[in-house]
């Protein structure tokens, strides 16, 4: 016969560990993170060599800083300051605006919107924007008149293109044509980042496309719109200094009228440099922003499951 022990066994207590009592647990009371040697090591090291870069820089006449001083906050350079932000505020703005339309035309069914929206941003993305600068500064050469006529009739007026195409036209034809293909294909990916049930959901509520594309698939397709956008703004700002080259009297070509009477060319430059990293900044802290801005939904969303969590435990 099989004999059965009457050995029982004995399952660990509530507040034992591994089945051992409380009082064999390890004690914690002292315990404490370890000191993180490599870490103050990298920091000691990097802070040392920001601190000799700085030191290199400030200590070197070479950089002439008195020079910078002096042209920082000269009148010429605010005006072109003046430009340079203008004309990215209103190329940028023209460029999203456009941007939308030919991403929507993109996504269309229509083979020949789509068509048309895939060749624009053929030809706007694979032509440097300085070539189009040149190009639309010297549309004269090939069309001397813009004409406004009937089909087959009569004109009805008449430009000289030199008076409808001075360096301001061009600059923010070719900034905006060009920024135009690029938002083209951010807003279309963050159109696309919508789940589909949104759309969905709009047609059940009967809303007319425009009106769900406004009030509904737009406002959670900016969570993914916004950061490649600052981005472009960015991109856009320092893009100005491109326009110098067709004579618009922006932040560089400011820079570049003084240092070509006083010769000073690093100090200016310096001046040039300090502008546009202080511009950038500031959209940093605007991007970041509405970055928080766009997202509440997202981290109401996040804090409301945590909270769910907290009330089932």
């Amino acid at each position: 016969m099989t004999s059965i022990s009457n050995t029982s066994q004995v399952s660990p207590r509530k507040g034992d560990t591994d089945g051992r009592p409380a009082t064999d647990a390890y004690d914690v009371s002292r315990a404490h993170r370890p000191l993180p040697v490599w870490r103050i090591a990298a920091w000691l090291i990097l802070g040392w060599i920001c601190l000799q870069a700085v030191m290199i820089v400030a200590l070197n006449d070479n950089f002439g800083w008195g020079v910078v001083g002096k042209y920082l906050f000269h009148p010429n350079i605010l005006d072109g300051l003046t430009v340079t932000l203008g004309l990215a505020a209103v190329s940028m703005f023209l460029g999203i605006l456009f941007g939308l339309v030919i991403a929507i035309m993109r996504m269309s069914p229509d083979r020949l919107l789509s068509g048309f929206a895939g060749g624009f941003l053929w030809f706007f993305r694979g032509v440097p924007l300085l070539v189009q600068l040149i190009f639309w500064y010297n549309m004269s050469t090939l069309f001397p008149e813009v004409r406004l006529s009937i089909p087959f009739g009569p004109d009805l007026a008449v430009w000289e293109t030199n008076s409808l195409i001075s360096p301001l036209t061009a600059a923010i034809i070719g900034l905006a044509l060009h920024e135009a293909a690029y938002m083209a294909e951010i807003i279309r990916g963050g159109l696309l980042s919508v789940d589909h049930g949104q759309v969905e959901a709009t047609q059940a509520f009967g809303m007319s496309r425009g009106r769900s594309l406004r009030r509904v698939i737009l406002p959670q397709a900016m969570r993914s719109i916004v950061p490649p956008t600052g981005n472009q703004f960015i991109s856009m700002v320092k893009a100005t200094s491109l326009v110098s080259v067709i004579a618009m009297s922006d932040l560089l070509y400011s820079v570049q009228a003084i240092y070509n009477r006083t010769f000073e060319v690093i100090p200016l430059l310096l001046v040039a440099v300090a502008w546009y990293l202080f511009i950038v900044s500031i959209l940093n802290v605007g991007q970041g922003f509405l970055e928080r801005h766009f997202g509440r939904s997202e981290r109401g969303a996040v804090e409301d499951d945590v909270k769910a969590e907290e009330a089932e435990v």
